[in-house]
């Protein structure tokens, strides 16, 4: 019957349901087009160089990703430019779901460290999920007067300057974790950049620094064999590897948890069905035995969470950091 014959609210009624049945089509044809389209090679872009921790995460998240998806799943490596450059392919990468990014929490400090970054880390990236978390620990030389923090910090204020902490690069996170304790207790302790990691902690064995906030993961050698001491660790609670090293709350710092902490991320308009596709299979993957215990080997914690969890994350993430940032006045190399 043609709809001229109806009453004018009975056509207005089937123009309206069949309007909204259109919208809901596409939307369906748009959501099922576009995990259809993730058919051919997926890349991770890596914006640090191949061997490090975050290559390292994001070669275990390619492989279960390619396990799920069923298909070919690289992972490539574009270090330079302090991480920028890798960054803003993605950015700039189209939101079909074959080009993620996985990045250290190095990914919420760049808008306080570069007033042209060439993307917004909110407005330009899809969260898809936190993969893992890597607790750094407070460690000193032995030679240091002090067992607990508590005899740090008042070591620390009765000689300022005199204590000195490593760092594997300025504006890194184990720089920012001695600026955040700086700020928060109070004290004069002179940063000592390095060019990585082991560097520092050769130095810090050889008492040229007196403390350091490093990985566990990359740490705890030392401290089982007594050339380093392990006074506490930053997460919230305590970290598995070391049961017996209290946090830094508990250690007598209120308020501090600063951890390293790595993320899946997509370019901005993704959408989000395909994003929490990739979440619920990223969080199946990470929580099977042999894939904790893999990232347990590299000293990681696994967080594995939903797309809107680590949207919330990352905000709150981006304000802390910005805030060590910019107190501190730390700058990139």
């Amino acid at each position: 019957m043609p709809t001229s014959f109806l009453a004018p609210g009975l056509r207005s009624g089937i123009r309206t349901f069949a309007l909204r049945a259109c919208l809901a089509a596409a939307a369906a044809l748009a959501t099922g087009g576009a995990l259809a389209q993730v058919a051919g090679t997926v890349r991770v872009v890596v914006p640090h160089p191949a061997g490090g921790p975050a290559d390292a995460i994001a070669r275990v998240t390619a492989n279960e990703l390619a396990k799920s998806l069923g298909q070919p799943v690289i992972v490539d490596n574009r270090p330079g430019g302090g991480s920028l450059i890798g960054t803003q392919a993605v950015a700039q990468a189209r939101p079909d779901g074959q080009t993620l990014l996985v990045n250290a929490s190095v990914h919420v400090t760049y808008p306080a460290l570069f007033k042209q970054a060439g993307f917004d880390v909110i407005d330009d990236f899809k969260p898809i999920a936190q993969l893992t978390r890597v607790p750094m620990v407070l460690l000193v030389n032995p030679q240091v007067p002090a067992r607990d923090v508590k005899e740090l910090v008042a070591y620390a204020r009765a000689n300022p300057g005199k204590l000195s902490f490593g760092s594997s690069g300025n504006a890194g996170a184990a720089h920012l974790a001695g600026e955040l304790f700086k700020q928060m207790t109070g004290t004069d302790i002179v940063h000592v950049p390095y060019r990585g990691a082991p560097a520092a902690l050769n130095d810090l064995i050889g008492g040229q620094v007196q403390m350091m906030f490093d990985p566990a993961s990359s740490s705890l050698q030392h401290v089982r064999t007594g050339k380093l001491r392990a006074l506490a660790v930053t997460s919230d609670r305590r970290y598995g590897a070391v049961p017996d090293v209290p946090t830094m709350i508990e250690a007598g710092v209120p308020g501090y948890v600063l951890t390293n902490w790595y993320g899946l991320w997509a370019p901005k308009g993704t959408p989000d069905a395909l994003a929490a596709r990739m979440a619920a299979d990223v969080a199946r993957a990470f929580r099977t035995d042999e894939v904790a215990a893999q990232l347990r080997g590299m000293g990681a914690e696994v967080v594995a969470s939903t797309p809107e969890e680590f949207a919330r994350f990352v905000v709150a993430e981006k304000q802390k950091w910005a805030e060590i940032v910019t107190r501190s006045g730390a700058k990139m190399d």
